[in-house]
């Protein structure tokens, strides 16, 4: 997973540099030259399942970017990564399975806690966290018992939306999972999608130039102690178009038994 995060990183900062600042004929050699080192967080935190960018640099030719550990902690770097700074140290949030930044607003941060690879050693977390000062504070927005969070969408314009795919409990079913939408901020959530107790929202994207436009992506999953079941029917990618006041299951060349995968190791 180092080479993950080093070449995340390396892909961030080129994505967001300005475009008259490297020609597109230089990438190359400014890659083959580059020397790969890790950038952090190392050892158990070195596995990175989100990272997440602001719209704009805070300074020019400076990007500032967050990265999500498994069982590290959030980290943040204001100088392309050359140097990372642990930011929920303190309050003691450890577990992370997403990370997301308001696209019109930089200082709004939201985590959703707990590691969302579904393995057996997935830990689980404490629902979803908030910052409005670009993670140096965290209040805890609620869905404690999603227990495993794997994305947060939030709405390009209005970042009192917020939408969140969760898991759900990893050995036993549970309802609250499933994605869930806030047009407050997180002061209220309303459970948007909810395929069944053992289906668990895996994965979330907006469109960003018609954002009532939403794809979900659901795993039909369940862990035993002795086994797991590693998908079903309630597998599938939903759209809405609606912004998630309704939801229908894409078909049209997927699979069309039942279907998952797992994700992460055993």
């Amino acid at each position: 997973m180092k080479i993950f995060s080093i070449v995340s990183s390396v892909l961030v900062v080129l994505w967001y540099l300005p475009a008259t600042a490297l020609a597109e004929s230089q990438y190359t050699a400014l890659l083959n030259s580059f020397e790969f080192r890790n950038l952090g967080p190392f050892r158990a935190g070195s596995w990175v399942p989100a990272i997440a960018v602001p719209e704009q640099p805070v300074k020019e030719h400076l990007r500032t970017f967050y990265v999500a550990a498994r069982t590290g902690g959030l980290w943040k770097t204001t100088n392309n990564g050359t140097t990372f700074e642990p930011m929920t140290d303190v309050q003691g949030i450890m577990s992370i399975g997403a990370v997301a930044v308001a696209p019109s607003n930089a200082d709004i941060v939201w985590l959703g806690g707990g590691d969302a690879s579904n393995t057996r050693s997935a830990y689980y977390g404490e629902g979803v966290f908030r910052s409005m000062d670009g993670a140096k504070t965290w209040q805890h927005m609620g869905l404690k018992d999603t227990q495993h969070i794997a994305r947060i969408v939030i709405h390009p314009s209005n970042p009192q939306i917020v939408y969140v795919a969760a898991l759900g409990h990893l050995y036993t079913p549970n309802e609250e999972r499933g994605v869930f939408k806030t047009t407050d901020g997180g002061q209220t959530w309303k459970k948007v999608l909810y395929v069944g107790p053992n289906v668990g929202a895996v994965d979330l994207v907006i469109d960003p130039r018609n954002p009532d436009t939403l794809f979900a992506a659901t795993n039909d999953y369940q862990r035993f102690p002795w086994t797991f079941r590693d998908g079903g029917p309630g597998s599938g990618i939903y759209k809405t178009t609606d912004a998630g006041a309704h939801w229908y299951k894409l078909a049209g060349g997927l699979p069309g038994q039942s279907f998952g995968g797992h994700v992460g190791g055993r």
